[in-house]
């Protein structure tokens, strides 16, 4: 990975500085929109913002111009260049969510035409919201048990089931959603990945009440829900190919070095502040200790990304670099929550409607709720038994004897 400071990229920075020195005026007010962890449809604000940074290829930028995105090719120290002079401005980025960086990647990969054209610049430009229907009461680590059944109906298939844990469905206008549409066939071979919209009849769902006390997930209840099979998306009875892709860009998400960089400056600013004793926080020397050590993982994090980017770039496997992302990320942000928890000192264990609240409790929600994304898109301890297995090549766990 070449990191030279090209004549090429030093013009590029001058453009991003120019650009955000124009329209920073125009930018959400609210610079911790992509932390609201109570999910709900974009302000008006936030979409205006996010459709100007596609237009102008500082977000979703590789995305092909005929589906709604810049069209640029993948450069990693432009990306870079974005991302640290959006930093260096405290200005917000684009957004980050289910289906922006999770369902868009997968109808590059296994989409149809009509699909992608349909679906992608929609999305991207905030105007489709997306949850993401996987998991189901019996079938949470192993997916592939998962009974929600798809039969065939002339040109339809008509769904009967449940998912639970699923994130945003109670906003989210449409659905990618795992269905069994071949009973007889083998547990991986008999999925199909569908894409339907939320209000089609027979859609029951139900929120659930979290320890952050905002219903983010919910049970979703399907009764004999009619989809035409175009909404098949990669192939009948190939979903769980298809699945795999969402999972591994999930994984990225939720693991993204760019938003612990964001947290960690916020939490820059929280040393910064006069303490208690009228000195300030940064005094306090195993805070101090507590966040360089978090500002090198922080900055190895991004290092490591752009290094699998260049891999991926030049045709390279990501193996085993790509599947340690997701177990370090969501341990390091929730490390990071707790950081801050501890140097709001006694205001840390407050929470919401208390005017004194730094972000209107949002550390606090932090805290919680990264502690469940590290069970989220797959468990911790999932993520070793892959990491161990399918990226060091280590035998599985022998099953006991049967009788």
């Amino acid at each position: 990975m070449d990191l030279t400071d090209h004549a090429e990229h030093r013009q590029f920075r001058e453009e991003v500085r120019t650009f955000i020195s124009e329209h920073r005026h125009l930018a959400p007010e609210d610079t911790a929109h992509s932390y609201r962890l109570m999910p709900r449809p974009y302000s008006e604000e936030v979409q205006n913002w996010q459709q100007l940074l596609v237009e102008k290829g500082y977000a979703n930028r590789t995305v092909p111009s005929e589906y709604g995105g810049f069209g640029a090719e993948p450069d990693i120290l432009k990306s870079k260049v974005i991302a640290d002079e959006f930093f260096k401005a405290n200005v917000p980025q684009g957004l980050y969510s289910q289906g922006i960086s999770m369902l868009v990647p997968t109808l590059l990969e296994h989409g149809t035409e009509e699909q992608k054209k349909e679906w992608i610049s929609r999305t991207i430009r905030t105007e489709v919201f997306w949850c993401q229907g996987y998991s189901e009461p019996n079938s949470g680590s192993d997916l592939a048990s998962l009974q929600t059944s798809a039969t065939e109906d002339g040109d339809d298939f008509i769904i009967n089931g449940s998912k639970i844990w699923t994130s945003s469905a109670h906003v989210a206008q449409m659905i990618f959603c795992l269905v069994r549409t071949e009973p007889e066939a083998g547990k991986y071979d008999g999925i199909s990945y569908l894409i339907f919209p939320m209000d089609t009849p027979g859609i029951e769902i139900r929120p659930l009440q979290t320890m952050t006390g905002h219903p983010s997930f919910n049970e979703v209840f399907f009764t004999d829900v009619r989809v035409p099979k175009s909404a098949v998306v990669g192939g009948r009875g190939k979903g769980w190919k298809v699945a795999n892709s969402t999972l591994s860009h999930e994984r990225g998400m939720l693991s993204n070095a760019n938003l612990s960089h964001e947290r960690l400056q916020k939490i820059e600013k929280l040393l910064k502040r006069e303490g208690s004793d009228g000195r300030p926080i940064g005094e306090n020397a195993p805070l101090m200790d507590r966040y360089i050590r978090l500002q090198a993982r922080v900055q190895g994090m991004r290092f490591h990304e752009m290094r699998l980017i260049s891999d991926a770039a030049a045709g390279k496997p990501r193996g085993l670099g790509d599947m340690v992302c997701k177990l370090i990320g969501c341990e390091l942000n929730h490390q990071l929550d707790g950081l801050a928890i501890d140097i709001l000192e006694e205001a840390g264990v407050l929470y919401d409607g208390i005017p004194s609240i730094e972000l209107d409790g949002i550390w606090q929600q932090l805290h919680m709720y990264d502690l469940g994304l590290i069970i989220g898109g797959g468990t911790a301890q999932i993520q070793k038994n892959i990491i161990a297995e399918r990226g060091l090549d280590m035998p599985r766990e022998p099953r006991p004897a049967q009788g």
